[in-house]
C-alpha cells in the first residue's frame, strides 16, 4: 500500500488526518516491540535547534542513529552564520541541500511552516514559539493510548501553561479527533487560546475550565501536567501568581481513578511532586522513553516510501477523505502566522 506520510512535511498537528495518526502510531508500536535498524541508512537527518532541547533533540536523533541514519545539525544559533546576518530563509535552503529532512526548533510561532514554504525537502515542527509540538502530541497519543488501550471517549485535564503551552495546544487539537471530554485547569491569565477553543466547538468537543486540580480528578482517565512557561511570562508578579493551584501533590491522589495515569511532556520544575514517581500513577518517564518509537516511526514513513504497518489506513470509503487530507492548504491561522513571519525584520528571525 502507497505510504500517504512519504515526502510530507508536519508544521501542524492538523497536517495529519486521523486515520494518518493512526498508522504512525501502530508503526511506532511495531517499531517498539520489533527494531528494524539500518531502514533509514544513507539518509541524512538535520536538527536545527534555535532554543533549548534535551529530549525532543535527543530523541530524534537517537531515532534516526537507530534506524541506521546519521545527523547533523546544531543546538546553539551563535554559533551558525544566523550570527553574520543570515535569514532563516537562506539557511533553510543549504540546510536542504545537506539533508533528506529537516527538524526545526525556533522561537518564532509560524516558523516551520515557513520554512517548510521555501524547500523541497520535508520539515518537522519541533517546536515554535508558543505554537505548536505535534511530534510531542504524537507520542502523548501513542502513550495514551498504551496506557488506557484506548485513545476514543477518555476524561483527560490538561493542566498548567495553556496560553503558551505548546504541547497542551497540539494535543488539545489532537484530541477532537477522538471525542475527548476535556477539563482545562490553569491560571486566568493562561487560558487555553480562543482559537483552540473556536475549534473544539466546531467539533462538538466538550471542555470545561476549572482553577484546581481536585475539582476533575476523580473523573480523569489522563492527568496532563505541563510547566509554567516562565520564560515567556514579562514581570515578576505574573511568574509568581500563575504558579498557583497547578502543583500535583500525592495526597490529592487518593480519590482517584485505580486506572488515572499522569503525563508531562517534560521538563518539570515543581508542579508534580516527586513522591508521586513512585506511584502507579505515575507515566511521564515512560512517556518519554515513548518519544523515541514514535520519532521512528514518523522518520520511517516520511523518508520510506514503503508502509509496513499491519493495519491498513484507507479502506476504499475512506480514500477520497484521505486524499483530500494530503492536498489540503495550511490551516487559515498558519498562514496567518507564515505570512506575518515572512514580513518579520531579519533581526527578529535572528533571534
Amino acid at each position: 500500500m502507497k505510504n500517504p506520510l512519504f515526502k510530507r512535511s508536519l508544521t501542524s498537528i492538523e497536517d495529519f488526518s486521523k486515520e494518518e495518526i493512526l498508522l504512525l502510531l501502530q508503526k511506532a508500536k511495531e517499531l517498539k516491540i520489533k527494531p528494524t535498524p539500518n531502514v533509514l541508512k544513507g539518509k541524512i537527518l538535520a536538527t536545527c535547534f534555535f532554543e533549548p532541547s534535551t529530549r525532543t533533540k535527543l530523541s530524534f536523533e537517537t531515532a534516526m542513529l537507530r534506524l541506521g541514519g546519521q545527523c547533523i545539525g546544531f543546538s546553539d544559533p551563535s554559533s551558525t552564520s544566523v550570527k553574520k546576518g543570515e535569514s532563516l530563509s537562506d539557511m533553510i535552503q543549504i540546510i536542504s541541500h545537506c539533508s533528506d529532512l529537516i527538524a526545526l526548533r525556533h522561537p518564532l510561532e509560524g516558523s516551520a511552516l515557513f520554512a517548510s514554504e521555501v524547500t523541497s525537502t520535508p520539515v518537522i515542527n519541533a517546536g515554535d514559539g508558543a505554537n505548536q509540538h505535534p511530534t510531542q502530541t504524537l507520542l502523548d497519543l501513542f502513550t495514551i493510548k498504551e496506557c488506557q488501550t484506548q485513545l476514543d471517549d477518555l476524561h483527560i485535564a490538561i493542566i498548567g501553561d495553556l496560553k503558551y503551552g505548546r504541547a497542551a495546544h497540539s494535543l488539545a487539537l489532537a484530541l477532537s479527533h477522538f471525542r475527548a471530554r476535556l477539563y482545562f485547569i490553569s491560571p486566568t491569565s493562561l487560558f487555553m487560546p480562543d482559537e483552540i477553543l473556536q475549534i473544539l466547538k466546531r467539533k462538538s468537543i466538550r471542555f470545561s475550565f476549572h482553577q484546581k486540580i481536585e475539582d476533575v480528578l476523580s473523573k480523569c482517565d489522563i492527568l496532563y501536567m505541563t510547566r509554567i512557561q516562565k520564560e515567556r511570562l514579562i514581570s515578576v508578579y505574573e511568574k509568581d501568581s500563575c504558579s498557583q493551584n497547578t502543583h500535583l501533590k500525592k495526597s490529592m491522589l487518593k480519590d482517584c481513578k485505580p486506572s488515572l495515569r499522569i503525563l508531562h511532556p517534560l521538563p518539570r520544575v515543581d508542579e508534580i511532586d516527586p513522591s508521586i514517581d513512585s506511584t502507579p500513577y505515575a507515566y511521564y518517564f515512560e512517556q518519554a522513553k515513548n518519544s523515541i518509537f514514535v520519532r521512528q516511526a514518523l522518520l520511517s514513513l516520511i523518508l520510506k516510501e514503503e508502509n509496513h504497518a499491519e493495519n491498513t489506513l484507507c479502506s476504499s470509503h475512506q480514500k477520497r477523505d484521505c486524499d483530500r487530507s494530503h492536498s489540503s492548504e495550511p490551516s487559515s491561522k498558519d498562514h496567518a502566522l507564515s505570512e506575518s513571519f515572512e514580513e518579520c525584520t531579519e533581526s527578529n528571525l535572528r533571534a
